[in-house]
């Protein structure tokens, strides 16, 4: 019997070209053949560190071609064991065969499609010249979220804010050889105001984003806040914006950015303007005006993970 491929983070930090991916997940967007079961989300208790790690189960298939399921932990304590909150691993399969063509790590494959995801976004929903970017928060996401965000618009200016000043240095220096600058400030009122694009990429259970200080035309990349009493933008960025999702069916039932502000009554359902599927198809459009600040709502989706295995398979098989 063939020895299973196993595709490391390594290999997958090497082998990523955001551009390649964001295509990739455009096309697949706007071909909708990828059926996705909704995922299992179980809240599981850990008395040791006083805080619930949640058990992501997330199967996708495209029949007669390929097929995955992913397995992911989220453990928001995990700083405290110098470990990233989450952890995984993502099954390929032959979806004619049943078998298994790959086990590939899914925390780096998780943060390149969430990436993915949000730039794709961003190329619908931001505006054309927008060259500077605040990154909220400074996890494993941040750093492939300003990569990819700068793959589709012309970054020039990052500000990096984490409640960890050293971390948001950190992620600075890693990022010095790159064509844009990158900065970190110690708190988000020195620059919401003025960038371009704000990503947010948190375990905030209370906003960090606050409409008050939003200007005209900016783009709000909320990524973080995975769960129902999560949220990462408070009321007010909702009702000054046009809101999108990645998709109805994760958006409206998983998020507190969206979750809370539809049962308070500042949002409705029928207020969303689009998912992405909408957007890459083309049924529905994106940015309308230039003065327009637009939110952007992932919670991820199976169909990211398995264009996203079949991407870095491809590669593996070709190297």
């Amino acid at each position: 019997m063939e020895a299973i491929p196993q595709i490391d983070a390594n290999f997958i930090e090497e082998n990523t070209v955001f551009s390649e991916l964001i295509q990739e997940l455009k096309n697949n967007f706007k071909r909708d053949e990828v059926i996705v079961p909704m995922r299992h989300h179980h809240d599981f208790p850990n008395p040791e560190v006083q805080e619930d790690t949640t058990l992501l189960i997330m199967p996708a298939w495209n029949p007669s071609k390929n097929a995955g399921v992913k397995i992911v932990t989220v453990s928001p304590e995990n700083g405290q064991f110098d470990l990233p909150s989450i952890q995984g691993t993502y099954l390929y399969l032959d979806a004619l065969k049943g078998t298994i063509k790959a086990i590939i790590e899914a925390k780096n494959l998780t943060v390149k499609r969430t990436a993915a995801a949000s730039a794709l976004a961003s190329s619908y929903l931001s505006t054309k010249d927008a060259s500077s970017l605040l990154m909220i928060g400074t996890g494993a996401l941040s750093i492939n979220l300003i990569k990819a965000h700068a793959s589709v618009r012309p970054i020039k200016k990052v500000f990096v804010w984490g409640r960890n000043f050293d971390k948001a240095k950190a992620i600075c220096n890693e990022l010095k050889n790159e064509i844009y600058s990158v900065k970190a400030i110690e708190t988000i009122e020195d620059k919401i105001s003025e960038v371009d694009i704000i990503s947010c990429a948190t375990l905030s259970k209370t906003p960090l984003v606050f409409g008050k200080y939003l200007k005209e035309g900016q783009h709000i990349d909320l990524v973080g806040a995975y769960k129902k009493d999560m949220r990462e933008a408070d009321d007010l960025t909702i009702t000054r914006s046009s809101v999108y999702v990645d998709t109805y069916e994760g958006g409206l039932k998983e998020s507190g950015d969206i979750v809370i502000p539809i049962k308070n009554g500042t949002l409705k359902e029928s207020d969303i303007k689009a998912d992405l599927f909408e957007l890459c198809s083309g049924t529905k459009k994106g940015r309308i005006s230039k003065k327009e600040i637009t939110v952007f709502k992932s919670v991820g989706h199976a169909l990211e993970d398995l264009i996203a295995a079949n991407y870095f398979y491809n590669k593996f098989k070709n190297e």
